[in-house]
């Protein structure tokens, strides 16, 4: 048995994934199909250095992960399913993990010292890398109300409109790989996107590309913990059974708003 054969493939949120995975799951060697993908779609790095899945022995010690992956394209990666899931996101989201990898390397190079302080921005891209889920909506009030944890109006009252006016891709490969073994509070860090109706008319490959696209643009301006929303992310339709009335009044997962206080995963 390997690593990553407990991972239900059926489950909703892995949808966009499936494609990519079939073949590297069916593989011998699945870090070679991986690279040989990342290669036929010309994966490369903000210096342009090809992107390649590395073992874990290959980063030196000392150097921090994501300088690393910006020095030489490698992408350290071990043989569990956290460095999987990264991988898909790799080469499913390929411009927004570049991005993400170009601020990490812009501010460790500015620190200039390994370890030292995170700082703003280094937490608000490790969280994105991590936990994020891409939150696609064509009414801005809805992120509104996810903000509010109006979890009534979100997953109740406006049912209706996911898949129609609603969208949600997992980003964070640490929230990919919780949900191999699903429990009820499970939360997503999301980062709202807001599209118009043709984005909901498009097939999915272009969806996804656009998003790719439009998520990396903001994420050029920096990235800020005040950016996301917390989202439980079995609680979006039809990702669970039994999602009734007394499942969205379960107070310790759709917790009431706290002003001041952030999210916790």
């Amino acid at each position: 048995m390997r690593f990553f054969d407990p991972i239900d493939w059926q489950r909703p949120w892995l949808a966009p994934f499936r494609a990519t995975a079939e073949s590297i799951v069916h593989s011998p060697d699945w870090r070679a199909t991986i690279n040989a993908q990342a290669e036929q779609i010309g994966l490369k790095n903000h210096r342009g250095l090809p992107i390649h899945f590395v073992p874990q022995a290959s980063l030196p010690r000392g150097m921090a992960y994501e300088a690393f992956i910006s020095a030489t394209g490698g992408v350290p990666t071990r043989e569990n399913l956290h460095d999987f899931f990264n991988a898909l996101v790799w080469l499913t989201f390929p411009q927004i993990k570049v991005q993400l990898n170009a601020l990490q390397a812009a501010e460790i190079a500015k620190s200039n010292a390994i370890p030292a302080a995170r700082g703003k921005v280094r937490d608000a891209a490790t969280i994105f890398d991590e936990n994020a889920a891409l939150l696609v909506v064509r009414d801005a009030s809805m992120i509104e109300a996810l903000r509010a944890h109006d979890w009534r109006e979100v997953f109740i009252e406006r049912r209706h409109e996911f898949g129609q006016r609603c969208d949600v891709w997992l980003f964070g490969h640490a929230l990919m790989e919780k949900l191999v073994s699903p429990y009820k509070a499970i939360t997503a860090h999301a980062w709202p996107v807001l599209a118009g109706d043709e984005y909901f008319g498009m097939p999915q490959r272009d969806k996804r590309v656009w998003i790719d696209g439009i998520v990396t643009d903001q994420l050029a301006g920096g990235c800020v913990t005040a950016g996301f929303t917390p989202l439980p992310v079995l609680g979006l339709p039809g990702w669970w059974e039994g999602q009734d009335q007394a499942f969205y009044a379960d107070v310790s997962v759709f917790r009431p708003k706290r002003e001041g206080k952030t999210i916790t995963v």
